[in-house]
């Protein structure tokens, strides 16, 4: 019997982890890239405010 109580404890905190890591994933925030056509993060609050960081640059694969 404790082998299946051994087994069941392990279980439920496997579950108990996959639970917590979903409430954390779905909780996160998102940061805005590509709004307001910019190809880049624009910075909010500071006195840097309305700096476009990291532009996004991909090269073309169209070489017919």
């Amino acid at each position: 019997m404790e082998r299946h109580t051994k087994m069941l404890n392990e279980y439920s905190k496997k579950t108990d982890l996959k639970k917590k890591e979903s409430i954390l994933f779905n909780n996160r925030k998102e940061v805005n890239i590509n709004k307001g056509g910019t190809s880049g993060y624009v910075i909010k609050e500071g006195p840097n405010k309305g700096k476009v960081l990291g532009h996004y640059s991909s090269k073309s694969n169209n070489n017919f």
